[in-house]
């Protein structure tokens, strides 16, 4: 993966981690591309069967001349794909580190973490985690970016980098009425689940945001939500 690296202009020490918007947005252009090409190969084939699925819709698509049936799908296939790679573009995070303070960019909304507030910094699957020094999650985000990449940057600059989730024996799966919760905690957690099944990303972050102001940190895998309290807060 090609990665944006350069200095930032307040600290000449800042590392800053970015995936390539370029990159991004070529590849998936390339395969929206890709893809129209192979419709159009699909639907030749489907209506030489004697029976298959949107094979109405394949005699329409092939009635399209060529070459404007392979020009037109591969156009369309990479106008997709752009559309695709910009969405890609516009969520995906960027990173910027410096002895003081971490900067975490996600569309175009930043948030700020100081180094004290920090007590480590850690993967879990596909996601980067900020912890706290009493337990709490600072931050949790989908991320892009070679791990190794990131830990090299976390400890360059003094942070700790833990090789995995320090409380990862405290998580507990969340179900309605779960007992240990803070008050209106299962609301939320109800709320949620439910923002997760319309796939509303704004909504389940701020909704994780709620969570944390009462005490509660809670994580995803697959379909199910895990929670935790941290000690000082239970």
């Amino acid at each position: 993966m090609d990665l944006d690296k350069k200095p930032s202009a307040q600290a000449r020490k800042a590392t800053e981690l970015a995936e390539s918007a370029r990159f991004v947005t070529v590849v998936c252009v390339v395969c929206g591309a890709v893809v129209g090409w192979l419709a159009t190969l699909l639907a030749k084939w489907l209506v030489t069967l004697k029976w298959a699925p949107l094979k109405g819709p394949a005699k329409l698509l092939t009635s399209i001349p060529e070459p404007g049936l392979t020009i037109g799908a591969v156009a369309v296939g990479a106008l997709l794909g752009l559309l695709i790679g910009l969405i890609a573009v516009h969520e995906s995070l960027s990173v910027r580190i410096t002895d003081d303070q971490v900067v975490l960019t996600i569309r175009e909304t930043s948030e700020e973490f100081a180094h004290g507030d920090i007590a480590s910094a850690f993967r879990d699957g596909k996601q980067l985690v900020l912890l706290a020094p009493d337990g709490m999650e600072l931050a949790r985000e989908e991320s892009g970016l070679p791990w190794d990449d990131l830990a090299d940057a976390f400890t360059a600059h003094g942070y700790r980098w833990e090789a995995e989730d320090p409380h990862r024996d405290a998580w507990r799966r969340w179900v309605p009425g779960t007992p240990g919760l803070p008050e209106g905690a299962d609301a939320l957690l109800k709320a949620r689940a439910k923002a997760r099944e319309r796939d509303d990303s704004g909504d389940t972050r701020e909704l994780c945001r709620e969570l944390r102001r009462l005490g509660v940190v809670v994580r995803d895998e697959k379909n199910r939500q895990y929670w935790r309290v941290p000690p000082r807060r239970s």
